[in-house]
């Protein structure tokens, strides 16, 4: 069977999703697993605090794009406490290649960063145990990384995607269940306005609608792992065939996707061609060419089974090296406690690296719309998970987006072909 892929954050339109591999290994769960093992006190005492002299840290993480505000971050945490970071520099896409090296060779940093599920997976012996530190209380619901029950990992920030649309076209409160979605898109049809609108790249045409489905299982990886195994067919299950009537919907009401780009789309939905688009917080910034469209654009659940929830992920979290002395644990502790709850942390997580905050106890007063909307449903935990990070490895390019094609293409394809199709490019992938 294929291994499973790891998708990264979908901070730009053009974000290519990297594909990691990696085996589980089991965790420890003696004492020195955690970052206040030894009997020491908490690394996370209350940011006011004095001062304590800790131990030097090393920092190694995946963001390229915020290399250097780490690095000023750093030196202000220095400055503040006294105590050393070093900032190892960004490695980009050689960032995975480079972590299990240095971890395997005992040369691991004392904070680095993963990725959720199969990423997490395989470097589950190395995160400590984080569930006792006061910043994780703060973790908005379900975005912390769990293993065994432990919290494990801290959340960089968020993103979510749902159904853009242009409140000037779309009561959103129209659209709260699969019948009365359908009929939102027939009479947005019989105005002239192109209902809805998906683009031809395969995250944009179907990587992001099927999370829907997905995610509406009661456990959506135990499902997964079901279908991987040949043991239950998306076309045989409920949830998936009413996505695939909504799916048949925007076939017969939209404009065909397979002509349409992300750039197209963008400028359709700014100039008011297109109502809604399947997009996510990142796609507002293609919106600036067309003015101040604060008040006009908010995002919606995609309404499958009467879903009222966002699909809100988180890219990377920030873990403690386990295999790190105590002493150099409680030191990332403190340096995670700074980051998350000083105020000197919080600006650069909210300011200079322009995140949606994964913390209860972080305002951000300035986001655009669609990062609001996912912000708040963020704290409310009113969100449903990205499942498609469990997919098998490639599957969503190289498989599921020909067959989403191929029913956008075929006039005559139903739905229920659809997911005929889906299962057998499932089938073939997961083998």
């Amino acid at each position: 069977m294929k291994k499973v892929k790891k998708v990264f954050g979908l901070v730009t339109a053009a974000a290519l999703f990297a594909a990691v591999v990696g085996c589980g290994s089991s965790n420890n769960s003696d004492s020195s697993n955690s970052p206040s093992a030894s009997g020491s006190a908490p690394a996370s005492a209350s940011a006011s605090a004095p001062a304590e002299k800790l131990k030097k840290i090393t920092i190694f993480q995946s963001k390229v794009e915020i290399a250097d505000s780490l690095e000023a971050a750093a030196k202000k945490y220095t400055e503040e406490t006294g105590n050393e970071v070093e900032v190892w520099g960004a490695a980009g896409d050689a960032y995975m290649t480079q972590l299990q090296a240095k971890l395997t060779s005992n040369q691991g940093p004392s904070l680095f960063s993963v990725g959720a599920g199969p990423e997490a997976d395989k470097f589950k012996s190395y995160l400590a145990d984080m569930s006792n530190e006061p910043y994780a209380a703060n973790i908005a619901p379900n975005m912390e990384l769990k293993e065994d029950g432990k919290t494990v990992g801290v959340p960089y920030g968020v993103e979510g995607f749902g159904m853009v649309y242009n409140k000037k076209l779309v009561d959103q409160a129209n659209m709260k269940d699969a019948d009365s979605f359908i009929k939102t898109l027939q009479d947005l049809k019989g105005k002239g306005v192109n209902p809805f609108s998906l683009s031809q790249e395969a995250y944009f045409l179907i990587g992001h609608i099927i999370n829907a489905p997905f995610a509406a299982q009661p456990d959506p990886q135990a499902f997964i792992e079901k279908l991987n195994k040949g043991e239950v067919k998306m076309a045989d299950t409920k949830e998936f065939q009413e996505w695939a009537k909504m799916m048949e919907a925007i076939k017969a009401t939209s404009k065909n996707p397979m002509e349409v780009k992300y750039d197209t789309q963008m400028g359709d939905f700014g100039t008011g061609k297109t109502a809604i688009v399947n997009q996510g917080n990142w796609s507002y910034g293609m919106l600036k060419d067309f003015g101040d469209m604060s008040n006009d654009v908010g995002m919606a659940p995609f309404p499958l089974g009467g879903n009222d929830k966002l699909a809100v992920g988180v890219a990377s979290y920030w873990v403690i090296n386990s295999k790190a002395d105590a002493d150099e644990q409680k030191a990332a502790s403190a340096f995670l406690n700074w980051l998350l709850t000083s105020e000197t942390g919080k600006n650069t997580i909210v300011n200079e690296w322009k995140f949606i905050p994964a913390m209860t106890n972080i305002e951000a007063a300035d986001l655009d719309p669609l990062s609001k909307d996912v912000f708040e449903a963020t704290k409310s935990g009113q969100t449903v998970p990205w499942a498609f990070i469990y997919f098998p490895q490639g599957i969503i390019v190289n498989d599921l987006a020909p067959a989403a094609q191929e029913f956008f293409l075929k006039k005559d394809m139903t739905g229920a072909q659809f997911l005929q199709k889906l299962d057998a490019a499932w089938a073939k992938a997961a083998k």
